[in-house]
């Protein structure tokens, strides 16, 4: 994998947390950078793991579908683009809470990046079948996902939750492209 298909990956992958730091950052009073560094550790570190987990699940299974794992890879790839393009159309169910100290607690912000890194997951099992060093594409998404999460807390209070939407539809979009050029290469690899 090339890489600037990984950094792709990896900024895709953080949509969906930067989403959801824009609006931590909105529902805060004032966000500081200590805070807004802290929260991207906190989902960098869960985004990192989670692919290296779903990687694990994907080797065990290689033997078994090593055949056909480049549409395992595309469907995958394109079922979270669709599922993130989605969710950043569809209108916010929750609302701001009025107490933004209760929005940076350690607690509250490690499930909210285990909820944004489950397609992390499932895209490290489709990293399974490709020629990929899962280490480098962890080390990738964390830090992507620290980058977008630090910036999204501190721009939140001003770009609101707009921003954040459209982040999601365009990580979207860009998993959905991802998963079509693997599957691209390898028909095209296979007919040539």
């Amino acid at each position: 994998m090339s890489p600037i298909s990984m950094l792709l990956i990896g900024f895709a992958m953080s949509t969906d947390a930067f989403a959801a730091a824009v609006g931590k950052g909105a529902a805060m009073r004032k966000p500081r950078f200590p805070d807004a560094l802290r929260a991207g550790l906190i989902f960098g570190v869960i985004e990192a793991i989670t692919p290296v987990i779903g990687w694990l699940l994907g080797r065990a299974a290689s033997s078994y579908v090593e055949a056909f794992d480049h549409w395992i890879a595309f469907v995958l790839l394109g079922a979270l683009g669709v599922h993130m393009i989605i969710n950043g159309v569809k209108p916010d169910a929750e609302e701001a809470d009025e107490d933004g100290d209760k929005h940076r607690g350690f607690w509250h912000l490690a499930v909210t990046g285990f909820a944004t890194s489950i397609d992390a997951m499932a895209v490290g099992v489709g990293l399974a079948f490709l020629d990929v060093h899962i280490g480098v594409m962890a080390a990738v998404i964390g830090l992507c996902t620290l980058v977008m999460v630090t910036t999204g807390i501190m721009l939140g209070r001003v770009l609101g939750s707009m921003i954040g939407k459209r982040a999601e539809i365009a990580g979207g979009v860009i998993l959905i492209l991802v998963g079509s050029a693997i599957l691209y290469e390898h028909l095209s690899g296979a007919v040539g």
